[in-house]
């Protein structure tokens, strides 16, 4: 990016600004200074700054008046270019989705993608259709990705750093689900003991754990040995037919689910529900475009 030079800026004191336009347009020291709301002395003595840094008289009195000299004439000009954009730069700033083109990019698992997924891709491409939203490959640096500018909005089962924001936006129980042929399936909840005892298709999510699940249980000082692993939970589901594996996951996931050959068995109580957040840097605290998709995340969630 190029060097800005300020070279100029540095030796001029921009709160002169306001007066300069008011003099120019006014052409009237008094008029001016009712119209900034400045005693007619203050504007007078701003006046005569005006003529030191620009090293011109600016304004001239004639007999009908005060008129505007070449240069203050010019300076009027570029000021009628430059003003509206500097109105735009330090007010405040505002969204309108029907014209934003702004692309959002966010992270989270395979469960997000299904159960947030939908319902955030028809809400945001109605209300905002030139926008573009990104979900960025899950993986075990996801709090230094958001941390770091790369994720504008991140969905975890855990609030690991205290730097980042992160809100609530629901809990969610797991159950478990097997094969309608495995032994277990006739049970309406697992005991812990069956449950440790299953052989378990478990989802690495985070550092080769199923996070929300197995910190629970190392908690209870208590551990399950994984038959299989798979990366997703669509995979997990995909593995239980036909075999004897049991499959934890989360109750939103398997809401449409229906396949005979299948059953879902409520998880043990030791295996408390997981809190679901979403998760930002606070430099997006106050961003209008931020904000506005956090909210539709909020509406998104509630409505699943």
């Amino acid at each position: 990016m190029p060097v800005v030079r300020t070279t100029q800026l540095q030796r001029v004191d921009l709160n002169l600004l306001v007066v300069l336009v008011a003099l120019l347009e006014e052409r009237h020291v008094s008029r001016a200074a009712d119209r900034i709301g400045l005693s007619q002395p203050a504007t007078s003595r701003a006046l005569q700054r005006l003529r030191r840094t620009l090293d011109d008289e600016l304004l001239v009195r004639t007999r009908t008046g005060y008129q505007l000299t070449p240069r203050a004439e010019r300076i009027q000009r570029e000021l009628a270019g430059i003003l509206p954009r500097l109105e735009i730069l330090f007010g405040t700033e505002g969204f309108d989705p029907t014209t934003a083109t702004d692309s959002f990019r966010l992270m989270g698992t395979d469960f997000t993608t299904s159960v947030l997924g939908p319902g955030l891709t028809r809400r945001l491409f109605h209300a905002a259709p030139n926008a573009s939203m990104t979900f960025k490959q899950w993986h075990n640096g996801v709090f230094e990705d958001v941390s770091h500018g790369l994720v504008d909005l991140a969905f975890v089962a855990v609030s690991a750093d205290p730097e980042l924001r992160s809100e609530l936006l629901f809990e969610e129980r797991f159950v478990c689900l097997m094969s309608a042929t495995n032994p277990l399936a006739d049970r309406e909840v697992l005991t812990l003991a069956e449950f440790l005892g299953a052989a378990h298709v478990m989802v690495d999510v985070l550092q080769g754990e199923q996070s929300a699940v197995d910190r629970r249980l190392t908690e209870l000082g208590q551990h399950r040995t994984a038959a299989l692993s798979v990366p997703y939970h669509t995979a997990a589901v995909l593995a239980v037919p036909e075999t004897r594996l049991v499959a934890t996951l989360p109750t939103r996931l398997l809401s449409t689910l229906d396949n005979p050959e299948l059953r879902i068995v409520k998880a043990p109580p030791e295996v408390e529900p997981m809190p679901y957040l979403m998760m930002w840097h606070p430099r997006l605290d106050d961003d209008p475009a931020q904000r506005w998709l956090r909210d539709l995340v909020r509406v998104v969630a509630q409505e699943t």
